[in-house]
């Protein structure tokens, strides 16, 4: 059986609705206290989009200490949550649609997300994404905090022998080929060219995985 693990951020929900606000709020929150002068680096954070959000901060707040990046990760999640809760996110278009055609079909879907458990959890609740999602993964999870390894733990949970990992960034694809899966990249907001090149297949909608996954 056919088994589909997907990303969450970039991939099924419009994180780019709510990451501005968020980011400019926790920047603000930096300011307030005397701990940043410059402009929220917003592009900065588009570029390494995906990473967990330990390694967010150690980019953007190079150079201060532990105790500061964990402060500002603590704000940045109150505010992601808050912005979640509120309805100033979206799913992608389509996905929805699809996941019911995949629980008419009797297919499966996990989510691997670098993103942090409560936070999942609020994305989760919010769109009744557990009628369509048999679990949902956390890297906070695994040790490691390597995508191909949060994979490779519901690859063996639920004796996964044949799947796609469905994401916008490297660590997706890479986390399906090192689990023998078939890698689509989503040519969405975050998305990098050089990395999609690496895709076995490439999508820009939720829709176009109908047809590619011909069973539909």
């Amino acid at each position: 059986m056919l088994s589909l693990i997907f990303d969450m951020d970039g991939t099924l929900f419009q994180t780019d609705r709510i990451l501005e606000t968020s980011l400019h709020d926790t920047f603000n929150h930096l300011r307030s206290k005397g701990l940043w002068e410059q402009n929220t680096p917003i592009e900065k954070y588009r570029e390494i989009m995906g990473v967990p959000l330990p390694v967010v901060w150690e980019n953007l707040l190079h150079g201060y200490s532990d105790q500061i990046r964990q402060q500002a990760n603590e704000w940045f999640h109150e505010k992601l949550i808050a912005n979640i809760e509120a309805g100033h996110g979206a799913l992608y278009p389509y996905v929805e649609e699809f996941f019911q055609s995949c629980k008419e079909k009797s297919i499966p879907i996990y989510i691997a997300s670098n993103g942090q458990i409560e936070y999942l959890n609020a994305i989760v609740n919010y769109y009744h994404l557990d009628e369509w999602v048999t679990e949902t993964f956390s890297i906070q999870q695994i040790s490691s905090q390597n995508k191909s390894d949060l994979v490779r733990t519901i690859v063996e949970k639920y004796k996964i022998t044949k799947g796609m990992v469905i994401g916008d960034r490297l660590s997706d694809i890479n986390a399906a080929k090192d689990n023998d899966l078939m890698s689509i990249g989503c040519d969405f907001d975050f998305a990098q060219a050089d990395e999609l090149a690496q895709a076995d297949q490439v999508i820009d909608s939720i829709r176009e995985l109908k047809a590619l996954i011909g069973v539909l």
